[in-house]
């Protein structure tokens, strides 16, 4: 039950960032230490079903009037215009910097996926940089805390 709890609690958070999924998971593995494993993969896999959304958000992201708007004004258009330029043809700087934002969570990682969508990244790219940086990241924060509290 915890591993679904876990899951569910990863997809709120991947979709409202104010919901923060690192204490949920430090206080579930500390609840459940022989399912750190699972507890992690849950939290990986519901995190990139979250930024799937953001990511097909950011495909589909032209199609709003106000975002069609925003991107009729030359400064915006330029600065996509850039980003699209760094991204097209160099994959990896454009998985080095998923993958960063995936680990570290800068740049925010669901601005990240929007960018990823709106560039059309290859969803691909896009998974498998997400997945191995979140799980990462929470592996570092399950077993950085264990240690920490381990340490007083």
């Amino acid at each position: 039950m915890l591993l679904w709890s876990v899951l569910g609690a990863s997809i709120a958070s991947a979709l409202v960032p104010l919901i923060n999924i690192e204490a949920i998971l430090v206080v579930s593995v500390s609840q459940a230490p022989g399912q750190l494993w699972g507890l992690l993969v849950a939290a990986t896999i519901g995190q990139m079903l979250g930024k799937i959304l953001w990511y097909w958000g950011g495909m589909h992201l032209d199609r709003a009037p106000w975002v069609h708007r925003q991107l009729e004004k030359p400064k915006v258009r330029a600065s996509l215009d850039k980003w699209h330029e760094r991204a097209e043809g160099r994959p990896w700087f454009t998985a080095g910097l998923l993958f960063v934002s995936a680990s570290t969570g800068i740049p925010p990682y669901a601005v990240t996926a929007v960018l990823a969508g709106t560039l059309r990244v290859p969803f691909w790219i896009f998974m498998v940089t997400g997945l191995l940086g979140r799980g990462l990241r929470f592996w570092a924060v399950v077993t950085g805390t264990s240690s920490l509290v381990g340490f007083f």
